[in-house]
């Protein structure tokens, strides 16, 4: 059973930082592509950014510019950290795992006041 735990999400005014974690139980991290989703509503899911356990990152373009994710293989953690925030970043982000199948976190509100 794969469990992921998205913690630090909250209300931030625009131009302020956030960092997201998301901590991943089960075997299956460190062979796993880890990636963060977000949907804002009315909105579909969409990619954040992603990295595999090679460490290749894909950024939306959203994210470009602003956001960085890493990882951490030994603590089975992966984080988002996010800058330069914008109103428009506001929504529900979702930390994903893939590794054969796709696993979804509970997911974690990010709030961006203008």
């Amino acid at each position: 059973q794969v469990q992921l735990v998205e913690s630090g999400g909250g209300l931030v005014q625009a131009g302020g930082s956030l960092r997201l974690s998301c901590a991943a139980s089960g075997r299956i991290f460190r062979f796993a592509t880890m990636g963060w989703y977000r949907q804002a509503p009315g909105k579909q899911r969409e990619l954040v950014a992603r990295i595999t356990s090679g460490g290749s990152i894909n950024y939306g373009d959203s994210a470009k510019d602003r956001f960085t994710i890493s990882r951490d293989n030994a603590k089975n953690t992966v984080s988002l950290q996010m800058n330069s925030l914008k109103p428009e970043d506001t929504a529900v982000y979702f930390c994903n795992a893939v590794s054969g199948i796709d696993y979804w976190g509970q997911g974690t509100q990010v709030t961006v006041s203008s």
